[in-house]
């Protein structure tokens, strides 16, 4: 019978040869059992040449075939395989009889037409692939890089990762999702090979993933980082990085406005390690010379823009004088986002993100990563190995569908926030407006300076108290109550309920968190609906 759609895909996956489905070339010498290409004699064509290869043996696990309906494999698709065959993947790139795919593919299109018989004793006809069908892998663009013919961030957030260099080998658009816990070894000596880095694999689901490193291979190419670690939540980045680089007796520089979490973790959790912190205004570069001449400074920790004022650092001036003093500086860019803001070119060693936010950006998904230097993020990396927080291949994969539209969205929720907080600005019912982008900022021409858009999120405050401000946001139509920010959908909050209930009203206004403080995340909704949405609403107070 028929099965081409599904036969055609099974070239173009690394062909498994043996029994237990491990890797390697395909040998000659195994008995004809399983699934099996076999070669019609005189049958090749366009002059192409088999290299003495008389068949090709793709082997799959026992029943792997009698599982599969009829309908099944006649209408199987690349994807649908490559999830199959990844579940099982040990792609050994490092182990001198890897053959890659690309190569596979080239002899399998040189082969005229094949019989596929199985141990049913069904047979199905693989046609011919002429060679211009061929999709383009890894192989085929030996030396190429991003930079020579990818010109933006929005097209490296689409490719990076994936159309050159992707792991598993599949012809696939799209990554497969790698759902698997652990990883085998053919023997003893592959396990040898691999602990001394001779082979390479991951060993165990906590340690790494193959979609999980596409997701971080785009984070990198897009900040420009050697390395990127991704992890189950942003705040999971965030603590296992101040754990894994500041010693106990250490001391940390944060700023006043900050995530409240990653605030309650350096002033409660870390002083239990020996670990004390200095917090300074954004923008008192006085106030930090003076504690890196009076402490041994191991680490500036700090967001720019912050959370929720969104203040601004200057991450080129910072970073000169911490490293003066030998200490590392660490960026949270969750609120401006890679293609805002490229916090290692201005000299930070490391950035965080938030992944749920911006690079998810569907407000489906929860992850955090760490980008730097190899020699950094490997000693974050090791802790993290013990501590756990791995992210889970589903929400890796989520990742990376959400930044193939990272700058479509933010584009137009630059341009969204820009306008509507200048309706703001000048509306007798908003009292101030924070954000980088207007003139009256703070570090407006800082951010001018570092920033090549100010980000989706607005903050302001109603001209009125916590009842007032919270009829203005029951009013809103358009934005979700919620407390995150950086999807398609817009959300709204209102900080002194959302964050900071907890905490009485005096205690609230320590940090500036006022009554009638509301943060507004702009989605990718049209500008037209959100002004009028913000409008009618101001009018209801």
């Amino acid at each position: 019978m028929a099965v081409s759609s599904c036969a055609r895909a099974f070239p173009s996956f690394q062909c498994r040869s043996d029994p237990d489905f491990s890797g390697g070339v395909p040998r000659h010498d195994v008995p004809n059992a399983g699934v099996r290409f076999s070669v019609k004699a005189n049958s090749l064509s366009r002059g192409s040449s088999v290299h003495g290869m008389s068949s090709l043996i793709l082997r799959f696990p026992p029943n792997f075939v009698r599982q599969l309906s009829v309908k099944a494999r006649r209408n199987c698709s690349n994807i649908g395989v490559a999830q199959v065959v990844a579940a099982s993947w040990s792609n050994n790139y490092a182990s001198p009889d890897f053959t890659p795919a690309a190569k596979a593919v080239d002899s399998a299109a040189a082969i005229a037409p094949l019989d596929i018989t199985t141990g049913d004793g069904e047979v199905a006809v693989v046609e011919d692939l002429p060679r211009a069908d061929r999709n383009v892998q890894i192989e085929d663009l030996t030396g190429v890089k991003y930079s020579s013919f990818l010109s933006s961030d929005g097209s490296i957030a689409i490719h990076a990762g994936e159309r050159l260099g992707r792991g598993i080998v599949t012809d696939a658009i799209t990554t497969p999702v790698v759902n698997t816990s652990a990883y085998f070894f053919k023997k003893t000596s592959d396990l040898i090979d691999f602990k001394e880095k001779r082979r390479a694999s991951f060993e165990y689901g906590r340690y790494g993933n193959p979609t999980t490193i596409v997701a971080e291979e785009k984070i990198s190419a897009l900040e420009g980082a050697e390395s990127t670690l991704l992890m189950a939540s942003g705040m999971c980045a965030s603590t296992v990085l101040l754990l894994a680089l500041v010693p106990a007796g250490g001391h940390i520089v944060t700023t006043t406005d900050c995530y409240r979490k990653t605030r309650i973790f350096i002033e409660t959790i870390l002083p239990k390690m020996g670990i004390s912190a200095t917090v300074i205004d954004p923008a008192d570069i006085g106030a930090l010379e003076s504690v890196l001449n009076q402490k041994k400074v191991t680490l500036f920790f700090t967001e720019s823009p912050t959370n929720p004022f969104l203040r601004c650092v200057d991450i080129q001036l910072v970073s000169k004088l911490c490293h003066e003093k030998g200490a590392l500086v660490c960026i949270d860019g969750t609120f401006a986002t890679p293609l805002n803001q490229k916090a290692l070119a201005l000299g930070a060693d490391l950035v965080v993100h938030s992944a749920t936010k911006y690079l998810g950006g569907h407000n489906d998904v929860l992850g955090g990563c760490i980008s730097g230097p190899d020699k950094l993020v490997s000693v974050v990396r090791t802790l993290h190995h013990i501590l756990g927080g791995a992210i889970n291949p589903n929400a890796a994969y989520l990742i990376i569908r959400g930044m193939k539209t990272l700058h479509l969205r933010v584009q137009q929720q630059n341009s969204t926030a820009q306008r509507i907080a200048e309706i703001l600005e000048a509306h007798p019912k908003v009292r101030c407006v924070y954000y980088p982008g207007l003139p009256n900022h703070p570090e407006h021409h800082l951010a001018k300076r570092q920033m090549t858009g100010f980000g989706g999120v607005v903050s302001f405050e109603v001209d009125g108290d916590l009842l007032t401000t919270a009829k203005f946001v029951d009013a809103l139509k358009i934005p979700y109550i919620a407390p995150s920010f950086g999807g398609c959908e817009s959300i709204v909050d209102q900080p002194a309920i959302m964050s900071y209930w907890d905490l009485s009203q005096s205690e609230r206004a320590k940090y500036g968190i006022m009554d009638n403080l509301v943060r507004f995340s702009f989605g990718v909704e049209d500008f037209e609906d959100l002004k009028a949405d913000v409008l009618q609403a101001l009018e209801s107070i």
